[in-house]
C-alpha cells in the first residue's frame, strides 16, 4: 500500500505530472526575468502538451516509427518509477540497494535521448546523440562518485536510511556533486550542447512532432521533479510531521529550479570539450577526494 501511494499519489503520478509542467514554467519564467521579458503564463507547458498531443505526426513506417514513440514513453515511465522510490517520508519503505535502481532509472532519459537521436536517421539527431553520450559519460563519473560518497558516509545503500540532514561534511560534498550534475542531465546552459538549437536545431528531437514530442516535454519536466527531489530528500531533516516533509520537499525542489534556471539564463553554452573538462578536471577531482575521504573515515571508524 505504501508503494502504491508513492507511485500513484505523492511523489508519483498525480503530483509529478502537474509539478513537472510547473517546474518547466519556472525554468522559462526565470529565463524571462533574466532577459527582461514577461515570460509565459503558469499553465503554458500544459497548453503546449495538449496542443502537441492533438497534432498529427509525419508518417513513418517500420520499426523506426515504433521506436520513436517508445523512447519518450520509456523516459516518462522511468521518471515516474524514480519518483516512487524517493523517501519523502523518511525511515519508511524501500529495500536494500534501492539507490542502485534509482540511479538506473534516472539515467534512462539520457539513454533514450541518445537512442532517439540515432533512430531518427537525421544528421542533426546523430550529432546530438553523440554529444549527449559523451557528456553523459563525463558527468556520470561525478554523479556516481557523489552518490557513493553519501552511501559510504551513511553506511548504507538504502535510500530511506541515508536520506535526510547530516552533519557529516562528506554527505554535503556528495549533495553538492549531484547538484553540479543536474544541469548536464537536463541539458541546461552551459551544458546544452546536445540540443543546441543554434547549431543542430534540436539535436535528437529535430525530427519529433506531435504526441511523441509532447511526451519528451513531459519527460523533461519529470526529470526536473526527480532530480531536484533527489537532492531535496538528502537535505530535509528526518524529524518532523508529514506535512513538514511535504512542504520542505516542494520548497527546496522549486528553489533548485529557480537557481539552476537563473544560472542557465545567465551563462553561455560551453563547447563539448569545455563541458567535459569541467566535469573531468574540477568536479571529478572534488568527487574523488570526497569518496576517498568517506572510505577512509569508514575504515578508520
Amino acid at each position: 500500500m505504501s508503494g502504491l501511494i508513492h507511485l500513484l499519489l505523492f511523489p508519483g503520478i498525480l503530483f509529478a505530472i502537474p509539478a513537472g509542467w510547473f517546474y518547466v514554467w519556472g525554468e522559462h519564467k526565470a529565463a524571462a526575468v533574466m532577459q527582461s521579458r514577461i515570460g509565459p503564463p503558469p499553465l503554458q507547458p500544459f497548453y503546449d502538451f495538449v496542443k502537441l498531443t492533438g497534432k498529427r505526426t509525419p508518417p513513418r513506417h517500420g520499426i523506426d516509427a515504433d521506436l520513436l514513440r517508445l523512447w519518450p514513453a520509456l523516459s516518462v515511465l522511468s521518471m515516474i518509477g524514480a519518483l516512487a522510490l524517493l523517501p519523502v517520508f523518511p525511515r519508511g519503505g524501500g529495500f536494500a540497494g534501492d539507490v542502485v535502481l534509482l540511479v538506473a532509472l534516472l539515467e534512462m532519459p539520457s539513454i533514450c535521448f541518445i537512442l532517439a537521436g540515432f533512430t531518427t536517421g537525421s544528421m542533426f539527431g546523430e550529432i546530438g546523440a553523440i554529444r549527449e553520450a559523451v557528456l553523459s559519460v563525463a558527468n556520470n563519473l561525478v554523479f556516481l562518485l557523489s552518490i557513493v560518497t553519501i552511501a559510504v558516509t551513511g553506511k548504507t545503500f538504502r535510500l530511506s536510511e541515508f536520506a535526510g540532514f547530516s552533519s557529516n561534511p562528506g554527505h554535503w560534498i556528495g549533495v553538492f556533486g549531484i547538484l553540479l550534475c543536474i544541469p548536464a542531465k537536463l541539458r541546461l546552459n552551459p551544458f546544452s550542447a546536445p540540443s543546441a538549437e543554434q547549431e543542430i536545431y534540436s539535436g535528437p528531437l529535430t525530427e519529433y512532432a506531435g504526441a511523441p514530442l509532447g511526451l519528451w516535454k513531459l519527460a523533461h519536466g519529470l526529470e526536473w521533479v526527480a532530480l531536484t527531489g533527489f537532492v531535496s530528500i538528502l537535505t530535509i531533516p528526518t524529524a518532523g510531521p508529514w506535512w513538514f516533509h511535504v512542504a520542505a520537499f516542494l520548497v527546496l525542489s522549486f528553489a533548485q529550479v529557480l537557481l539552476l534556471s537563473t544560472i542557465s539564463a545567465a551563462t553561455a553554452r560551453y563547447t563539448l570539450q569545455s563541458a567535459i573538462q569541467f566535469y573531468w578536471r574540477w568536479a571529478a577531482i572534488l568527487a574523488v577526494l570526497a569518496a576517498a575521504s568517506a572510505v577512509y573515515m569508514r575504515l578508520r571508524g
